[in-house]
């Protein structure tokens, strides 16, 4: 049986090799490619909820807006390493913090999840992994789409529903 001081070796070993370890980009269309001068800097799996409001469009129709995310980011082994929430912004648990604005889109490979995205980079805080981060990259969805249009009426006017959805966001900064 492993005694605690061993265990935090163990760990620490395992994150000194993760650390080492250069992440790939993933294959995606090119629509959603971040720029070759880029490297991934961080693999995070998002799992939460894209919140909807039935709100009235420009054509004075109600329809379903998103208001935010709100996600729980976890590395490889499954640990929350930081959240994700309006902006859109996520945060490292180290205190970094990037929010960005959606630069591309595809459809999802499957139709019942939300797009994947290209995301460009508009603004930092702190001084960890998050701080140097140009590039986001959301794929692998699912789940997340709004309730169907028909539910966004008069009665449900101002109503917020929940969505639950996953997705892998990659995190890109320039290549050293």
């Amino acid at each position: 049986m492993m005694t605690q001081l061993s265990q935090a070796a163990a760990f620490v070993g395992l994150a000194t090799l993760l650390g080492a370890h250069t992440l790939s980009r993933p294959e995606v269309p090119d629509a959603i490619k971040a720029p070759s001068t880029e490297a991934v800097v961080l693999l995070a799996r998002a799992s939460g909820v894209q919140i909807y409001a039935c709100r009235d469009s420009p054509d004075g129709r109600p329809r379903w807006v998103l208001e935010a995310p709100e996600a729980q980011l976890r590395n490889a082994a499954g640990e929350v390493i930081g959240r994700h929430y309006a902006g859109p912004t996520w945060k490292h648990q180290d205190g970094s913090e990037v929010s960005g604005k959606a630069a591309a889109q595809i459809d999802s490979p499957d139709a019942s999840s939300i797009p994947w995205l290209l995301v460009t980079a508009t603004g930092h805080s702190g001084n960890g992994i998050l701080a140097r981060v140009t590039s986001i990259q959301r794929i692998h969805t699912r789940g997340g789409q709004p309730p169907a249009a028909l539910e966004c009426n008069s009665a449900a006017f101002n109503i917020q529903l929940r969505s639950p959805y996953t997705a892998d966001y990659y995190f890109y900064a320039p290549a050293r």
